[in-house]
């Protein structure tokens, strides 16, 4: 598994995760109450249901933006943007969204499979040699 060079690239990923599950999440419930306010006639419901869309498409834009710095540590390709790159042939969509495979992968996972790549990562910082938690090795000495 691939691991990620620094925290920051990993809360940068689950915070997108998180807008773009937000997202389909507002935008279902948001049409679920405007099919049942005008089924109902009610005028209160079906401004409450116009709020629920203006909140998406806040949180569309959002997620649009913490998206493009959301890479694969493996190709470096953005994995929660929209890109026209081609997927993998073993990637798999999750109701027709390779996006949100990820998505649902790094935040109830922990880790995921790139589409565009399919090489799986671990959200987890890759270990550098000069961390304190490194194990020491003797250091050499000139003679």
């Amino acid at each position: 598994m691939h691991r990620f060079s620094s925290q920051s690239a990993i809360v940068r990923l689950k915070l997108a995760s998180f807008l773009l599950f937000l997202k389909y999440l507002c935008g279902v419930v948001a049409v679920g109450i405007l099919v049942y306010s005008l089924v109902e006639d009610d005028p209160q419901l079906t401004w409450i249901a116009i709020g629920g869309g203006v909140l998406t498409l806040v949180v569309v834009v959002l997620q649009w933006s913490c998206a493009a710095k959301t890479r694969c540590p493996l190709c470096l390709t953005p994995v929660l943007a929209t890109k026209s790159c081609s997927k993998h042939r073993n990637a798999r969509p999750f109701l027709g969204s390779y996006r949100l495979r990820v998505a649902l992968g790094v935040l109830f996972k922990g880790r995921f499979y790139c589409p565009y790549c399919n090489e799986p990562s671990a959200l987890e910082v890759r270990q550098r040699h000069g961390d304190a938690n490194a194990p020491a090795y003797p250091k050499r000495t000139r003679r």
